[in-house]
């Protein structure tokens, strides 16, 4: 897992203002961690702790303190902090970087980039995009679709029915995010986070009718980037010996990149409309994560009324 150099330059060269200026033979470089590092109290002299696996940052403060440093000094301090396998370096504020560290880059083929960004500027920027890149990855064969503000991951076997159902929902006013192929992503807090790929993003495929863009036909408002997988639905086909949840006092759940989701099972057959069901879920969802169990409360009331009866 992680990402070049290479990569960081090609994508985020414009909006990160980068250049560049020294270790052009390290652009192939891994960044596997989203965490920056600004090393001044490396540069210092104490290597105790040094983060050395981080993208560096080197500011103003950093910058000025490498100037006041004699050359000695400096080519002492900065051949010890380019021996270490660092991904890269990013000098902020278009600060010219001594010639030292010039050379002592491109001996250890270590990338060094310049940005004109401010460095407070430039460490969110970085970070916000580091983490979207190196977050953990998975991707699921369904489809998902934003609900009433949830966004809901339909699964079920190849043929039950998941684009018809999710274009049954983008005509009811809800949005689509992925048909076919979703690609989810763990953010900070157990937060998932799915998304399609770019190139079929809010395209489907419906049998007998064949690949239809949404958001051409549907307009901007049916189409979503991305959302917050918040719940779980699975399509299986009516299993006449099986035994379906009727009242929902049980939770079931299910793991995806070792978060745990609330997932309905949905049995189909002719009659049922599971767009229906599904916008009904996602409102009874929400409730639940206010702390609203219409089940749950139902019992409750029961059972207060059978003691009263007792009494």
């Amino acid at each position: 897992m992680g990402l070049t150099v290479e990569e960081l330059l090609k994508e985020k060269e414009v909006s990160l203002h980068l250049k560049l200026v020294a270790g052009e033979k390290g652009r192939q470089r891994k960044i596997t961690v989203s965490e920056i590092n600004r090393p001044g109290l490396t540069l210092t002299g104490y290597f105790e702790y040094f983060r050395y696996e981080r993208i560096q940052v080197i500011g103003r403060g950093e910058h000025s303190y490498l100037n006041f440093l004699s050359k000695e000094k400096r080519i002492e301090i900065l051949g010890k902090f380019f021996s270490y396998e660092i991904p890269g370096v990013i000098i902020t504020y278009n600060l010219s970087p001594v010639p030292e560290l010039v050379n002592a880059a491109n001996k250890s083929q270590i990338p060094v980039l310049v940005s004109s960004l401010p460095t407070p500027h430039l460490i969110a920027e970085l970070i916000a995009y580091l983490e979207e890149k190196l977050a953990p990855l998975t991707i699921i064969h369904g489809t998902l679709i934003d609900v009433y503000g949830l966004g809901v991951l339909i699964l079920g076997e190849s043929a039950i029915g998941k684009s018809e159902t999710a274009l049954e929902l983008v005509k009811r006013g809800h949005m689509l995010i992925t048909d076919d192929v979703v690609e989810i992503r763990q953010k900070p807090g157990d937060i998932l986070i799915g998304s399609g790929k770019e190139i079929v993003s809010h395209h489907m495929e419906i049998r007998g009718l064949g690949i239809i863009d949404v958001r051409t036909l549907f307009g901007m408002g049916a189409v979503l980037e991305r959302t917050r997988i918040e719940l779980v639905v699975r399509l299986e086909e009516w299993d006449e010996t099986k035994e379906y949840e009727r009242l929902g006092l049980e939770e079931s759940y299910t793991e995806i990149l070792g978060v745990k989701l609330p997932q309905l099972l949905i049995p189909v057959r002719p009659g049922r409309n599971i767009s229906i069901l599904i916008e009904v879920a996602a409102m009874n969802q929400r409730l639940k994560s206010r702390g609203y169990y219409s089940a749950r409360e139902l019992d409750r009331r029961l059972i207060e009324l059978m003691q009263k009866k007792k009494e």
